[in-house]
């Protein structure tokens, strides 16, 4: 397959420099009027998009042609491509003539192109929700929306016997929220007071330095933030819980929610400090121009005016946060319990889903089902987070361009 596909390249190569160059001989005798790269895409394209579409075509996985013998149906591909190819060469580069005008096919296809982009964006979209949406409704047939979202028991090895009790979602909820709530307690402070130091304290050097390192945070794998809890973050807060004679769970939220918490300072840090910089500078001028001192200016004047740009930073966060899987698959519990202590054990939502679909269940068990709920009600939630930072983000930009 692969030595297929260099073939249509050659192809589209070939195509590219014929066209091109018939076209160049069109202009040296002055009666082309359009750039002769359009019409070395016209036959490239020609040259190569039917091939491929025939060749897909024929490995589909229901037969369409003819039966033939296994030495023919080997070298059938190859015998076939370059016929449909040459074929497609010879039509596109007879039709570079004077009154012939690629470019305008050209942007069309391109059009054609993009539209077809992002018809696959939305469809794929699409699909995500409509396959959570079939299984969870299947689920929701054997526990009612009630019992699922009011429910104060999290038990599913109880599903076969009462599964109306067993799969309670709120304890899921609070662990997510406390662990996320730790993660934002360390990013927001962190992550904004370093994004108002290289916007407006720093020098360019120092920033020039500094930026890339803070940044560099967000390319660390999550499972290298999931070692880093489970090796370090863990036995420090155990170690210091002993010093004062206070219990600390190896799989505590507050180690998970400071491992999450350094993970998302980039992303709150990136964004303010764009924000930030997107400010008039006039409006930092004036106010000191009318005796105000840097702190103050910065203080009453650019954080105000980058408000809604940092409330996006940190509901874009926030949506990072709730969906995170590899740490607190790696570095939190399994036990679904509703506790607002931060030194206990408790479970999140991805943690449930990845253990309710891991292991030999059946697929219509309601334990494989209920990770499709447990994933669509965190789509939803995630889903209208982006949202409303977008929409914050959005006024804000059209306050400011």
């Amino acid at each position: 397959m692969l030595l297929l596909g260099l073939c249509i390249v050659a192809w589209s190569f070939l195509g590219f420099f014929k066209g091109k160059k018939n076209a160049q001989k069109l202009k040296s005798e002055g009666s082309l009027k359009e750039l002769p790269l359009y019409y070395g895409y016209y036959v490239a394209l020609w040259s190569s998009l039917p091939p491929l579409f025939m060749i897909l075509i024929y490995f589909l996985p229901f037969p369409i042609f003819f039966d033939v013998s296994q030495e023919v149906r080997e070298y059938f591909p190859w015998i076939f491509l370059n016929l449909v190819a040459l074929c497609c060469f010879f039509y596109a580069s007879h039709r570079i003539k004077p009154n012939f005008k690629a470019r305008r096919l050209i942007e069309r296809l391109v059009k054609f192109f993009f539209f077809l982009t992002a018809l696959v964006a939305i469809l794929t979209s699409l699909g995500i929700i409509l396959s959570l949406l079939f299984d969870a409704l299947r689920f929701f047939e054997i526990v009612s929306l009630q019992d699922f979202f009011f429910n104060t028991q999290w038990s599913p090895q109880l599903a076969k016997r009462d599964p109306a009790n067993a799969f309670g979602i709120l304890p899921l909820f609070s662990g997510t929220l406390l662990i996320t709530g730790i993660a934002l307690l360390v990013a927001i402070p962190l992550g904004l007071f370093s994004a108002i130091y290289l916007a407006e304290f720093a020098r360019i050097s120092t920033r020039s330095f500094c930026k890339p390192f803070l940044e560099m945070l967000a390319g660390v794998p999550t499972v290298v933030y999931g070692f880093f809890a489970v090796v370090m973050i863990a036995p420090l807060l155990q170690g210091i819980g002993n010093f004062f004679d206070i219990s600390v769970s190896s799989e505590s939220a507050l180690g998970v929610g400071i491992v999450m918490g350094i993970m998302l300072i980039p992303f709150i840090s990136s964004l303010s400090d764009d924000v930030i910089r997107a400010v008039p500078r006039s409006l930092k001028e004036g106010a000191l121009g009318m005796g105000a001192t840097p702190a103050e200016a910065i203080c009453h004047i650019v954080i105000p005016a980058a408000f809604p740009g940092i409330v996006g930073a940190v509901l874009l966060a926030f949506s990072r946060a709730i969906g995170e899987t590899m740490i607190v698959v790696m570095a939190a519990g399994l036990s679904a319990q509703m506790t607002g202590n931060p030194l206990k054990s408790v479970t999140t939502v991805t943690v449930q889903i990845v253990s309710l679909l891991t292991g030999d269940q059946e697929f219509n068990s309601p334990q494989t089902l209920a990770a499709f709920a447990l994933g669509l009600v965190l789509f939803i939630v995630t889903l209208c987070l982006n949202m409303i930072a977008l929409k914050v983000m959005r006024s804000f930009r059209e306050k400011y361009d």
